[in-house]
């Protein structure tokens, strides 16, 4: 089955290529830009004739900017061949799918899809996808796609794009435009936010880190985004008069009104305690991860970079609020810990097993009669510091006895002393009755 991604270039667009490939869908990408070279990168074809792609496609998914959406789909629906699929995945839902409806052909299905999520996250468990199909027109492909999502562990929400569009008005449009606004207010009042950082709180310190995420996206997503969903607007309106009218209540130092007003706001939200449960759940993780790299001085430990991949290894030398130091080898190599992720002790194990180079020793010794050597080579494997063992020669009747000598060939990890490790497997086998043989 063939996929074409428009816009598959972009930032969703290589994120949802590898995801097709993976689950045995032939994928062509195509952007504006011509980057063939990102397609050359994921390993699929970019489509050189985009008319040719569209019409040998099976599903056809443009995500591009939002206010292109609509002239995109006016442009790629009528050229869509019979029983195909057409999907968007911008953040409205209105705009998009009445030019599905309009443009694509009554035999070519269309379905509205906004996943709530950005390209950072590393698969769809626990994720969010919003559905808008409009009746008679998904029928066969509404079950597939739902499948196909749900079977990675996304959960998909049913709704129209009237729905959609006023829910994410809030969900998106009022806390992006609360979180951008307040990193205005900091540029416009001078403030200096790494300063303040030396005597956040908790909370400050989340806030800060979503305000950062959202300022340092693409700053023309997050303005189509507040632009061209109409019930922005409305949001806006009922935001910035909240704002004045708590602000009057604070200049007036009119402390009935304020409680009064908060009061409220917490009947109409519900279930605060539940919000204080995940918040400090959140807040929790935060100091559990800080409290694990302090008790971990003068340990060995192993991070993953959160963006780069690469992960480090060595002794926890120094803690800070916001860096830890390694020592690495005769190097000492300072991290930011938001940039970082712990690593457990079976995932160090395992980078160990995968990356460093091992050493090989091989013993030679008589085993008991009647033993087996293969379950004396399972007991030995039983050592952490064992990456594998194996038989490489065994003959009978040595020394002028009947037992059998076995040579094992032992592959040690690369960074303990192998020697110890030697020593600790020979007294092993010579305590299950092994005769070590010079």
């Amino acid at each position: 089955m063939k996929v074409l991604i428009i816009g598959g270039t972009g930032e969703m667009g290589q994120w949802f290529t590898p995801f097709f490939k993976k689950r045995g869908y032939e994928v062509i990408v195509w952007g504006s830009s011509g980057k063939v070279e990102i397609a050359e990168r994921m390993g699929v074809e970019f489509a050189s004739d985009l008319g040719g792609a569209i019409r040998t496609s099976d599903i056809v998914i443009v995500t591009v900017p939002i206010n292109i959406t609509e002239k995109v789909i006016s442009e790629t629906a009528p050229r869509m061949k019979s029983g195909s699929l057409l999907m968007d995945f911008t953040s409205l839902k209105v705009g998009p799918t009445e030019a599905m409806k309009k443009y694509a052909p009554q035999d070519v299905e269309i379905l509205g899809t906004h996943p709530m999520f950005g390209p950072s996250i590393p698969g769809l468990h626990g994720q969010i996808f919003i559905l808008t199909p409009i009746e008679g027109r998904c029928d066969r492909w509404f079950p597939v796609i739902r499948a196909l999502f749900e079977d990675d562990g996304a959960h998909i929400e049913v709704i129209s794009p009237a729905e959609h569009d006023r829910f994410v008005s809030v969900v998106q449009g009022l806390t992006h435009f609360a979180y951008i606004t307040i990193g205005t207010t900091f540029d416009k009042l001078d403030f200096s936010v790494n300063e303040s950082r030396r005597f956040m709180s908790p909370v400050y310190d989340i806030m800060l880190d979503f305000v950062g995420r959202i300022v340092g996206q693409n700053p023309y997503l997050y303005a189509y985004i507040q632009m061209e969903n109409p019930e922005v607007l409305r949001v806006h309106d009922a935001f910035m008069q909240q704002c004045s009218e708590m602000s009057s209540i604070v200049r007036k130092k009119d402390v009935e009104a304020f409680t009064a007003k908060m009061k409220e706001a917490a009947v109409h939200f519900g279930d605060t305690a539940s919000a204080l449960r995940r918040s400090d759940k959140l807040i929790n993780s935060k100091i559990a991860e800080f409290d694990r790299l302090l008790d971990s001085i003068g340990q060995e430990i192993g991070v993953r970079h959160i963006y780069s991949g690469i992960v480090h290894t060595g002794i926890v030398d120094k803690v800070t609020p916001r860096t830890v130091v390694l020592e690495c080898g005769s190097k000492m190599v300072p991290l930011k810990i938001e940039n970082i992720r712990l690593l457990d002790e079976e995932e160090l194990h395992e980078w160990k097993l995968g990356n460093l180079e091992h050493h090989l020793r091989d013993i030679s010794v008589l085993i008991p009669e009647g033993a087996d050597a293969e379950m004396i080579m399972e007991l030995v494997s039983c050592n952490d510091n064992i990456v594998s063992i194996e038989i490489i020669d065994r003959y009978q009747g040595v020394e002028g006895t009947e037992r059998l000598s076995v040579t094992y060939r032992v592959m040690i990890i690369g960074d303990v002393y192998v020697e110890g490790v030697q020593q600790v497997v020979e007294r092993q086998l010579k305590g299950i009755g092994c005769s070590i043989r010079g």
